[in-house]
């Protein structure tokens, strides 16, 4: 490919990226309510996924500093949907649940974004969709090896 060539696929790649992203976030956003924000959404997903964690481990999983996820576990505290455990053998560990009130908020809130994507990837064909998927995850791959090598210069 030409010098030219790729400069034009990135600035596809730029516009497009930025605009899907911002229009997903806005579509989760309306199906969500304004109850709780998308990261706060994404992290009773994650707490319900694993069922229990700590701030650290939720950090590493969303590659943020702690900072920003102890103001998202803050919140969601103060709103009753997840709990803190202080672990019986060391009290600087704090574990992370959700509520009977998070479970709750989770399941409605995760039922409306499945609705919202499968209305998205049923305008596919199964091949189409089944591709870019594995695309999507080729290029989340490729983003961690990245980092990686980043981290380790």
């Amino acid at each position: 490919m030409n010098d030219k060539h790729i400069e034009e696929l990135i600035n596809r790649y730029l516009v497009v990226s930025f605009a899907v992203t911002k229009k997903g976030e806005n579509l989760v956003k309306d199906s969500i309510g304004d109850f709780i924000t998308n990261d706060q959404h994404y992290t009773l997903r994650y707490i319900h996924k694993v069922g229990t964690c700590t701030s650290t481990e939720l950090s590493e999983e969303f590659d943020v500093k702690r900072s920003a996820i102890t103001a998202i576990i803050n919140r969601l505290t103060e709103k009753e949907l997840i709990k803190r455990t202080r672990d019986e053998n060391d009290r600087r560990v704090i574990y992370l649940t959700l509520t009977e009130k998070g479970t709750e908020l989770y399941v409605k809130t995760e039922e409306k974004i499945r609705k919202l994507v499968e209305s998205i990837i049923t305008s596919f064909d199964e091949s189409e969709i089944t591709s870019f998927i594995e695309t999507y995850e080729k290029l989340n791959s490729l983003l961690d090896n990245l980092k990686e090598c980043k981290l380790e210069e």
